[in-house]
């Protein structure tokens, strides 16, 4: 990793390159192929007031760069932020990378798993149920059903096994289909 240290209208001494080479450093434990840190320190002066800015670029191998603004009145609390701020959006990088594994046939291919033998395995399995809907009933316990309930309509099996649908009507009065 390349660390570029630059001043702007500021000297930088030997205090702080220490201080910005060691908070530098610390954006390696997240393992993302950093080619090169540019750190940038400037002084300016709004309003009467001096305040410290410091930018941080940070040049990743196959991905984007980073690039980090952070303005305070002191130097070294800004170069702490923005390292801060680097490395929240360095973990998230990471964790993306890390957390976003598919497992699916390649895995079983790479554990030298037989193909045939995993993908009957992850099929689904359908087991039939016989429900309710499928007895035979007749018209008249249909209609005390509902009547009884909130119901608008019912549907259900005779016993000519036919499918047949009982529904109120808006008279107070019942259909059937």
């Amino acid at each position: 990793m390349n660390i570029s240290l630059t001043g702007r209208h500021l000297e930088l001494t030997d205090a702080i390159k220490a201080h910005m080479n060691t908070s530098v450093e610390t954006l390696n434990k997240f393992h993302l192929d950093i080619i090169s840190v540019n750190v940038v320190a400037s002084a300016q002066t709004k309003k009467g007031k001096e305040h410290s800015v410091v930018e941080l670029v940070i040049n990743l191998a196959h991905k984007n760069s980073v690039v980090i603004k952070q303005n305070d009145d002191d130097l070294y609390a800004a170069i702490d932020l923005a390292t801060s701020r680097a490395q929240k959006a360095l973990r998230r990088m990471h964790d993306k990378d890390v957390g976003h594994h598919k497992v699916g046939l390649n895995a079983a291919k790479a554990e030298n798993i037989d193909v045939k033998v995993a993908t009957e395995s992850m099929e689904d399995e359908i087991v039939p149920v016989e429900l309710e809907l499928y007895k035979p009933r007749e018209v008249e316990d249909v209609l005390n059903d509902l009547k009884e309930g909130g119901k608008m309509f019912e549907i259900f099996i005779d016993h000519d096994g036919k499918t047949r649908v009982l529904y109120k009507r808006h008279d107070e009065k019942f259909g059937l289909y």
